[in-house]
């Protein structure tokens, strides 16, 4: 049974869509998987088994888009099912000129009117929830039980316990904690673990602010790691971690798809809709405030205060509140 799925954009999105994935393929036994998405989403959920296709969406760059989402659709033909956990017009799009007769997406004005199956989904729910609801909506086995995150990356194996921090958070500096109280952090395990500093291609600059701090507080058992890696290096690194700091991002859930003990830091996002799924060892540090969640790239107020007003000691002891 061929199924076309075209993945969110975000990193972080995607792998939150890894539980509906892997309940279609629960379903349908016979299921060959084609994935469209961003070259991040592909990039991490290309190594599913079941993935025959997996081609980067570039019709955005095109003259004309629309033009191009029909010539991607022809290129891609007719499918059993075709699924977009995207709410956008091409993606509905993209759907109706493969000429697929059964597709799900979200209930929107464009997929109402192009595509057959779109449902009203609850959206305070958690994300992984949406997208599952999304998935099973034209079956009758769907208990209402979604499984956990799932990439098929190998992890990596570290000679020594590794603290894995992650500064960077690709929708906005509102997400984002303080180098130096990374620096901070990681200054109080280092004579138990090595440091592994992540980050994207845009997020260098802030991961060189973390190692210029770990210096000046004396660490040197660290590798800044950031805009250096593919990926798959980067699952596979997060992977191999034995704890992990981070703010709402994809390398978040990467953590998470992984099962390893990560301290979460929340500001202007809301946590119960994209905190880590079914991690066993996840801890969320956030502020209770009148602005939050404000949902925000920036902090609309300028004083950033849901994140200003965590502490290095509270993320100290959440990640020692792992060790036990």
């Amino acid at each position: 049974m061929k199924i076309l799925i075209i993945l969110p954009n975000w990193l972080g999105d995607a792998i939150m869509a890894t539980p509906a994935i892997e309940l279609l393929a629960k379903h349908y036994t016979d299921a060959r998987f084609t994935f469209v998405g961003s070259y991040v989403s592909i990039e991490a959920l290309k190594y599913h088994p079941l993935c025959e296709k997996a081609i980067i969406d570039e019709t955005k760059k095109a003259p004309s888009r629309l033009l191009a989402t029909y010539k991607l659709a022809k290129d891609l033909g007719e499918f059993s099912l075709a699924i977009t956990f995207r709410n956008q017009v091409h993606s509905s799009l993209l759907l109706r000129f493969t000429n697929t007769v059964i597709c799900l997406a979200k209930s929107s004005w464009h997929s109402r009117l192009l595509l057959s199956h779109t449902p009203k989904i609850k959206a305070n729910q958690h994300l992984v929830e949406q997208y599952s609801e999304l998935a099973m909506i034209n079956t009758d086995t769907f208990d209402g039980i979604s499984p956990a995150l799932k990439l098929y990356i190998q992890e990596n194996s570290f000679l020594k316990p590794t603290l894995g921090l992650n500064a960077g958070a690709t929708y906005g500096s509102a997400k984002r904690w303080y180098p130096e109280r990374f620096a901070e952090v990681a200054s109080a395990f280092k004579d138990k673990y090595n440091i592994l500093i992540f980050g994207g291609p845009n997020e260098v600059e802030m991961a060189k602010e973390i190692e210029e701090n770990l210096i000046r507080l004396g660490v040197k058992n660290y590798t800044n790691m950031a805009g250096k890696t593919s990926i798959q290096e980067l699952c596979a690194n997060i992977g191999a971690c034995k704890l992990f700091v981070t703010n709402d991002s994809g390398p978040m859930h990467i953590a998470a798809a992984y099962q390893i003990p990560t301290v979460a830091i929340f500001g202007p996002t809301k946590y119960k809709e994209t905190s880590q799924w079914k991690n066993e060892k996840s801890v969320i540090v956030r502020k209770v405030m009148e602005c939050s969640p404000c949902m925000k790239r920036e902090c609309p107020l300028g004083h950033h205060d849901c994140m200003k007003n965590i502490t290095s000691i509270e993320i100290i002891e959440a990640l020692k509140s792992l060790q036990a």
